[in-house]
């Protein structure tokens, strides 16, 4: 599965205790391969920061996420005709770790292998700016995307605008002017079929100085596209690789300030990567993560437990809290 649960417990002995349970639970019932996250320790700050802070990231991990899917989708929409190699051009350029540094890996053994990027992310540097390097590099990325597709999206409009058979010349609030080809022995039928529709026909005399400047045009286009197109896509797999990687360490910050709001200080905790094994196996490894881990919040263990219990004056979406911290991960891009 290309699904990834990210948690969290503190680092006492009794949790860290718990946490191997879950790894044996896990492992013999074969519901998920378990891997240690590494997250550094940052400036905490205040409380009131990290709460303020902790609304922030979730919106640019939202963000981050929405971008990724977007330039995946124009990876797709740019190679066209070579739509099968598209994920081999949604990779992580070059990993963290020192042996990967000239590779380009795929995208589920960055986030298995994920180490932070302590040049690019300097953890001794206060929270807040390390957030705001994050979302300044993903604004400026976005920015590029949109002009880089719009430009090269308007080249693929009026090329395929020039290719067609059929296309509006011109329109107006009673009508358009639209050009037709057709082969000389369906001209009567269509001819009758499009009075019958309340279209008008005027016959187009071919005219060589015209057909020549559309020729040009068609060459022009064609010529300016394959230019474009290099560029463009190395572009979209260098930045989308950069958005990825970012959204990586955004989801680390998330874990490291929930960690510190939810279970205090000193900071002490442990992060933790599951992957599931299969769909079918997630309610059950659902279960086991909340019986392992209820002492953490027993009135939200409970309320998972059974969903028939009413809790007056707790409003919990099981769907979102879990008595550990819990972050998803999907690395479906394209569907």
């Amino acid at each position: 599965m290309s699904e990834f649960w990210l948690i969290s417990a503190p680092g006492d002995k009794e949790n860290l205790q718990a946490l191997e349970r879950m790894n044996t639970v896990t492992s013999k019932s074969n519901l998920s391969n378990n891997t240690k996250f590494a997250i550094p320790d940052f400036k905490v700050g205040t409380l009131d920061s990290l709460v303020g802070l902790s609304d922030e990231l979730g919106k640019l991990d939202t963000f981050a996420e929405s971008l990724i899917k977007r330039m995946a989708q124009s990876v797709v929409e740019v190679m066209e005709d070579a739509k099968g190699k598209v994920q081999e051009n949604l990779l992580a350029n070059g990993g963290l770790k020192e042996k990967m540094k000239c590779l380009k890996i795929d995208l589920t053994s960055f986030v298995t292998h994920f180490e932070w990027d302590m040049a690019k992310y300097p953890a001794k540097q206060p929270l807040v700016s390390v957030v705001d390097t994050l979302t300044k590099q993903l604004a400026q990325i976005e920015t590029d995307l949109k002009s880089r597709t719009a430009a090269y999206n308007t080249l693929k409009t009026n090329l395929e605008n020039l290719e067609k058979k059929s296309r509006l010349i011109t329109e107006d609030k009673e009508g358009g002017l639209f050009t037709v080809t057709l082969f000389r022995k369906v001209i009567d039928d269509f001819k009758t079929k499009a009075k019958e529709n309340k279209f008008t026909v005027r016959e187009f005399y071919y005219d060589e100085k015209e057909i020549k400047k559309e020729r040009e045009e068609m060459t022009r286009l064609l010529s300016d596209k394959k230019q474009q197109y290099g560029p463009l896509l190395r572009w979209l797999k260098v930045n989308f690789s950069e958005a990825f990687i970012a959204w990586i360490h955004i989801k680390a910050l998330r874990v490291f300030v929930e960690s510190v709001l939810r279970y205090g200080l000193p900071v002490n905790f442990q992060a933790v990567l599951l992957q599931p094994h299969k769909k079918s196996s997630t309610k059950r490894l659902r279960e086991v993560l909340n019986s392992v881990f209820r002492h953490l919040d027993e009135v939200a263990a409970a309320s998972l437990l059974d969903a028939s219990v009413e809790i007056p004056g707790l409003q919990l979406n099981n769907q979102d809290y879990f008595p550990y911290v819990y972050f998803h991960i999907d690395l479906s891009l394209l569907d």
